[in-house]
């Protein structure tokens, strides 16, 4: 039987405007008016964090602001990235019943794979590496992230056909451990450009999209057409730009946690990714947890999971942390695509433990 898959365009818009109609497509999708979706998007300069990352440890805010770059959040998780018109975005909203995919790591697979066919056959050496790049000779030419969100999967991705890697590593403080892990010592050494695969002359940007729309059919075995863009679609993206995700509420409402008196904050990095827990404590023992908030580069789904944690674990004694988070995911069904439960309350423990460090 056919899956049919719309295909859209929406061309270069700001970086918050783009994130907003993210949230059109998946909020459209969920209640029946748009059908299973295939977007391409373009970028003017922009900075965007993670869903759950706190903007001042990710972002150099003043070199973002001195450079006139656009500053904006994303709906899902992962690290901070710069993008430009250099680069293009993709992106799946699909019903999970469309593919049949199970879990969130089995998306991420398929879907990466097709995406570094689509790659291969324009000639690029490209192979999906877990759990959510593509990659040519061990250097990034597509990151991607996504969740569940109901019986919706939203799933996306970037191409880099050009972009000044200087200026990237100049805007986002990028971590020297996770720079370590993948043998670069410079954001810039880190990632790989079509342009540079291609000795200055990639491949039109037309027949990349094309490219990629084909290994998708292939390899999912969908029928994408291309299609319109609907009014409604337009109106619902402009009032979550408007009412949310073009606020700087929405955008800075994640900050630098450990600026605030008393907050205790621990880091633990395991493979699937980095967690790091800020935490306030209270009782005459201080062994109960006033309020936790969870920052990083995981992903999880759906989106709720990470507040409802955090809002489960107020009040909860540390020696309670364990049981209560094991608990809490296997009672919420969360789509755990990196990180496990358990890596939450290893960094509860990790900041708990800095309230016996000596101050200064």
């Amino acid at each position: 039987m056919t899956k049919p898959f719309r295909v859209i365009d929406t061309g270069v818009r700001p970086g918050r405007a783009q994130i907003a109609f993210d949230q059109a497509l998946i909020e459209a999708h969920k209640a029946g008016t748009i059908p299973d979706t295939i977007r391409f998007l373009t970028f003017p300069p922009t900075v965007l964090v993670g869903r759950h990352q706190a903007i001042g440890q990710e972002l150099n805010l003043p070199a973002c602001r001195a450079a006139g770059v656009g500053i904006g959040r994303r709906v899902t998780g992962g690290g901070a990235l710069y993008l430009d018109e250099g680069q293009f975005g993709w992106e799946l909203v699909f019903h999970k019943q469309t593919l049949g995919l199970p879990s969130l790591g089995d998306v991420a697979r398929e879907l990466c794979e097709a995406a570094a066919e689509g790659l291969q056959s324009l000639g690029i050496a490209a192979r999906y590496r877990p759990r959510n790049d593509i990659e040519v000779e061990g250097r990034k030419i597509s990151g991607t992230g996504g969740f569940f969100d109901g019986d919706t999967i939203f799933y996306q991705g970037t191409i880099l056909r050009d972009m000044d890697g200087a200026k990237m590593a100049g805007l986002l403080n990028i971590p020297a451990a996770k720079l370590a892990r993948h043998g670069a010592q410079a954001g810039a050494q880190r990632i790989v450009t079509m342009t540079e695969l291609f000795n200055g002359a990639p491949p039109p940007e037309a027949e990349v999209k094309e490219a990629l729309v084909a290994a998708f059919a292939k390899r999912l075995g969908i029928a994408p057409s291309w299609g319109a863009i609907t009014s409604e679609e337009e109106a619902l993206a402009q009032k979550f730009h408007d009412e949310e995700i073009g606020t700087d509420d929405f955008v800075y409402g994640i900050d630098d946690p450990t600026r605030v008196a008393d907050v205790l904050s621990g880091t633990h990095a395991g493979a699937g990714g980095t967690i790091t827990a800020h935490l306030r404590l209270e009782g005459p023992a201080q062994d109960r947890i006033r309020e936790v908030l969870f920052t990083g580069d995981f992903f999880v789904a759906p989106p709720r999971i990470v507040p409802d944690l955090e809002a489960a674990l107020r009040g909860v004694e540390l020696a309670a942390v364990e049981s209560t988070v094991a608990q809490y995911f296997e009672n919420a069904q969360a789509a755990l695509m990196s990180a496990p439960g358990s890596d939450f309350a290893r960094a509860v423990r990790v900041a708990a433990a800095m309230r016996h460090e000596p101050a200064g």
